[in-house]
């Protein structure tokens, strides 16, 4: 029997199938979570026009200490019209424009107000509380490269500097489905050998906060023509998820029709742990994910493989995982085959970010999964990692 493919050579091939979809104009007001297709440039400069940090008086250095007349006001969105002569001051609140002659703006806490004149005791440097013209980004300069998920913060400076309309790429359309005779709705009654069917839930979740428009379908039994009908229109998204009937049991049928289907296969099972008899093809554009029943199984599957592919088809630059350093809570025996991805809390200790792995890491146990926040990678190998050992671990509800 061949070897069974390494994380990374997997994730190597799911990644050199998923190539980025095409784009589409998106209103800016609709562009929330959407991956920039090209680059976004300002089309002003921003901010716009020299403006006031503080609320106070616009002043003259030079005029500085001194007592000024105070001949106007600038307030936000209603700029003084004329100049600042020399001896005045101009009344101003923050974000307004500075008045033409002016260089500088005294907090009003610094003044001394009296009747149409303040008090200024000390002095003032050129500049001083002046948001200057094109001091966030100057026309033409970017503000989002192409490749880049917009979180909100990214969103208010594409909107902040003018632009009403950008490219993105097109949300990726994947199709859900659970497959066994065995599986029930949620609130129904149990009858012997039923469970209740969570993964389609779990996955149909998990896919669309990555940024996917997700579709499921009922859970399909183990039968040759039920599954060749739904399979059919799972297989006109852009990407077919399953969950079940990937392994090598009698009733593990999914793959046999896949290639009845025309999927054709890169490869099933990988060296893993959970998550082992996952398979991934292809039927022209559409990627095709195998994953394993168990649902902790499918919920690492969709984190190492389906999540990188849907980020990747979107178009982010850097669509694997972002695992981060963390300090093991216990110490864990390592597995000489496979890789582990064990799942734990995360808590902060101090300086250090510690993971404690939960009871019962059993691939079915998925109410004690409920718990966990924290992916935890094990590297397949000899020994045992002690309590206190540097790893590497993935935020379970990270897009």
């Amino acid at each position: 029997m061949a070897s069974l493919l390494t994380l990374e050579e997997a994730q190597e091939r799911v990644l050199a199938l998923a190539r980025p979809l095409p784009a589409e104009r998106v209103p800016v007001a609709e562009a929330a979570g959407r991956v920039t297709a090209e680059e976004v440039r300002a089309r002003v400069d921003l901010p716009p026009f020299a403006s006031s940090a503080m609320d106070g008086f616009a002043v003259r250095a030079a005029d500085l200490p001194g007592t000024l007349q105070v001949s106007g006001e600038s307030a936000a969105g209603r700029p003084f019209e004329g100049r600042l002569e020399p001896g005045s001051a101009i009344a101003i609140s923050t974000g307004a424009v500075v008045p033409e002659g002016a260089d500088a703006v005294v907090p009003v806490e610094r003044v001394v107000k009296l009747a149409n004149t303040v008090e200024i005791s000390l002095a003032a440097e050129a500049g001083a509380h002046i948001r200057p013209c094109g001091g966030d980004v100057a026309r033409g300069e970017l503000v989002a490269a192409a490749g880049e998920r917009l979180s909100p913060a990214r969103l208010a400076a594409v909107a902040a500097s003018g632009v009403a309309e950008l490219p993105c790429r097109r949300r990726p359309r994947v199709a859900v489905l659970a497959t066994g005779t065995e599986l029930v709705a949620p609130g129904e009654s149990l009858r012997a050998g039923q469970i209740y069917e969570t993964n389609t839930l779990m996955l149909a979740s998990m896919l669309a906060a990555a940024g996917a428009e997700v579709s499921s379908e009922p859970p399909a039994a183990d039968d040759e023509a039920a599954l060749r009908q739904v399979l059919e229109r799972g297989l006109a998204a852009d990407v077919l998820v399953t969950s079940g009937g990937v392994s090598v049991g009698e009733h593990d049928l999914v793959r046999a029709v896949e290639r009845e289907l025309g999927v054709e296969e890169v490869f099933w099972r990988v060296s893993i742990k959970p998550g082992k008899p996952v398979s991934f093809g292809v039927r022209g554009d559409t990627l095709v994910f195998g994953l394993p029943g168990n649902p902790v199984s499918a919920l690492v599957g969709s984190e190492l493989f389906v999540k990188p592919a849907l980020r990747a088809l979107q178009g982010l630059a850097d669509p694997l995982p972002r695992f981060e350093p963390g300090q093991l809570g216990a110490g864990l025996r390592r597995n000489e085959e496979r890789d582990e991805f064990v799942r734990a809390r995360s808590r902060v200790d101090g300086t250090a970010l510690v993971l404690e792995p939960i009871a019962g890491q059993e691939s079915h146990m998925i109410v004690r999964s409920g718990a966990a926040d924290a992916l935890v990678h094990i590297p397949r190998g000899n020994g045992k990692l002690a309590a206190g050992s540097i790893v590497r671990w993935l935020r379970l509800d990270a897009a």
